[in-house]
C-alpha cells in the first residue's frame, strides 16, 4: 500500500476528479422521464469509459496506472450509476451530482485503501 504523500495526493485528486466528472455527465444525460433501469446501466459505463479516458490521458503517466486504475475504475462505475439512477428517479443540480460524486469517489478510494492494506496484512509471513 502506498505511503508516500505525492501518490496519496494523487489518488484523492483522481478519485475525486474522475468522480466529480463521471456524475456531472451522468446527470445531464438523464431526466425523470428516463427509464431508471437503463438509466444505471448506461452510467455505469459512461462513468468507466470517462475513468479509463481520464486514468490513460492524465492520471497515469503521473501516479501509476494500476494504482489509479482500480479505484479510479471503481468510482467512476458507482458514480455513474448512482448519479444516474437518481436522476432518472428526480431532477438533480449539477452542484448536487458534483458533490454526491465527490463523495463517492473518496468512499472509493477509502474502500479499496481498506481491502488492499487488509489483504497485505492476511498474506504477509512477517505479520505474524
Amino acid at each position: 500500500m502506498e505511503q508516500r504523500l505525492y501518490f496519496i495526493f494523487g489518488d484523492i485528486l483522481s478519485n475525486l476528479s474522475i468522480g466529480i466528472i463521471s456524475a456531472i455527465v451522468c446527470a445531464s444525460m438523464f431526466s425523470p422521464e428516463s427509464n431508471m433501469f437503463f438509466a444505471m446501466l448506461i452510467g455505469m459505463f459512461v462513468g468507466m469509459i470517462l475513468s479509463m479516458v481520464l486514468g490513460v490521458g492524465v492520471f497515469f503517466r503521473y501516479f501509476g496506472a494500476m494504482e489509479v486504475m482500480v479505484p479510479t475504475s471503481l468510482t467512476g462505475m458507482m458514480a455513474g450509476m448512482i448519479i444516474s439512477m437518481w436522476a432518472a428517479m428526480a431532477e438533480i443540480s449539477l452542484t448536487s451530482a458534483a458533490l454526491l460524486g465527490a463523495v463517492i469517489g473518496v468512499l472509493c478510494l477509502g474502500v479499496t485503501y481498506w481491502l488492499q492494506g487488509k489483504t497485505t496484512a492476511d498474506t504477509d509471513i512477517t505479520a505474524t
